[in-house]
């Protein structure tokens, strides 16, 4: 007598889970073994469905324990010349996290230090697209000089957050920062601050305790930390 066979939903899930993990461990090792990175750490977890430019793989250095989710995606605006052949475009330091769906998009410099998490749907940008002439379409005017960008180590970036540095500068993130989801953070900030809108502007400041609200106005801060939530990898 044949018996049926129930297949769940979570049971689906399982087996799609553990292929993922299975695709993106070959992906990592396959990444690690023959991409010519600048430097590769230890312990590389690149989502097997991430998107890295062979071409571009010499100017980005990757730490120890870097985690990179589905569909992100690494870029670069133009391939640098024999004078910068060495330069890094995209350093991420050790511990680091990227979540799904995000683009790190470097002309100049972007370099995440230790321990920095994105969360999904989010872009980092130190150039922007040139639109001084009027006459010329967008997609013929190039990029912006733009700039560099530096997001200290420890900070969490909410959901869908954009950090741009489309002029020429550095825009430095300190250490410890929190960006809500969907702030435009557009140039730096002190460590240990707390950010959110469009464009970002502080909203707890170092050291200012505001969860409860402020002592001194009486106001409650506009970001509740419990609040900002950082998802990681959907696999």
């Amino acid at each position: 007598m044949l018996r049926s066979v129930r297949v769940t939903s979570a049971s689906l899930d399982d087996h799609e889970g553990f292929f993922s993990r299975v695709l993106t461990k070959l992906n990592s090792l396959w990444l690690a073994a023959t991409y010519p990175f600048a430097g590769v750490g230890r312990s590389l977890s690149a989502h097997y469905a991430s998107e890295i430019s062979r071409t571009l793989a010499p100017h980005i250095r990757l730490g120890n324990h870097v985690e990179i989710g589905r569909h992100t995606w690494f870029h670069t605006w133009s391939i640098p010349t024999i004078e910068d052949k060495n330069a890094l475009k995209i350093i991420v330091e050790d511990g680091s996290r990227i979540g799904p769906r995000c683009t790190i998009s470097a002309a100049n410099s972007i370099h995440l230090e230790r321990e920095v998490v994105l969360g999904s749907d989010i872009l980092v940008m130190d150039h922007a697209h040139a639109y001084e002439d009027i006459n010329i379409p967008i997609k013929d005017q190039g990029a912006t000089p733009g700039g560099r960008i530096r997001i200290g180590e420890g900070c969490r970036i909410g959901q869908g957050a954009a950090i741009l540095c489309s002029n020429k500068g550095e825009l430095v993130l300190g250490r410890n920062c929190i960006v809500a989801p969907g702030a435009v953070v557009a140039r730096s900030f002190p460590p240990n601050s707390v950010l959110s809108g469009n464009p970002a502007r502080i909203v707890q400041s170092p050291g200012v305790k505001q969860a409860g609200g402020d002592e001194k106005s009486g106001e409650r801060s506009e970001v509740d930390l419990a609040n900002i939530e950082v998802t990681l990898h959907d696999r």
